[in-house]
């Protein structure tokens, strides 16, 4: 027979160290890359405001089109090295998504703070920063910086 447990009789649970905002938000934007169609990076970002996810994006290509994941990389195919050359690239960035998200659903990012997987490409913070947002990211849970919407 099951032992009923009252709550004064449930023992005292260790320590619990809760994440910070920032923490618990970069790691759910490191689930949100889980979705990306891309062979190389998974990437993702989030928009922030006021404790709240306003919209997520992660990288791969455009809605209705075949992805990397179906076509293969053309990058890889044509010998392009990582950080160059973007523009040959099948998917649209994480951080490019988040914003064309909210858009597509009216949501106003304005003010709110994007959290990122990568470093945002310097075209995507000078986007970002017109609408007055922070950048926070993090580089495989490592690194954390804070990009101002000054760029």
């Amino acid at each position: 027979m099951a032992k009923r447990i009252t709550p004064s009789s449930q023992p005292v649970r260790p320590e619990i160290i809760r994440p910070d905002w920032d923490e618990y938000f970069l790691k759910v934007v490191s689930v949100v890359a889980e979705r990306s169609t891309c062979r190389r990076h998974n990437m993702g970002a989030i928009a922030v405001r006021d404790k709240h996810i306003l919209s997520t994006g992660y990288n791969g290509a455009p809605a209705g089109l075949k992805d990397c994941l179906e076509l293969g990389c053309l990058r890889d195919e044509l010998g392009i090295a990582s950080g160059t050359r973007q523009e040959i690239c099948r998917a649209i960035h994480a951080e490019q998504n988040v914003i064309i998200q909210a858009a597509l659903h009216g949501v106003s990012i304005e003010g709110a703070t994007i959290y990122c997987t990568h470093t945002p490409l310097r075209p995507l913070r000078q986007d970002a920063g017109q609408l007055q947002n922070k950048t926070l990211c993090q580089l495989q849970g490592i690194q954390r910086w804070l990009i101002s919407g000054n760029v």
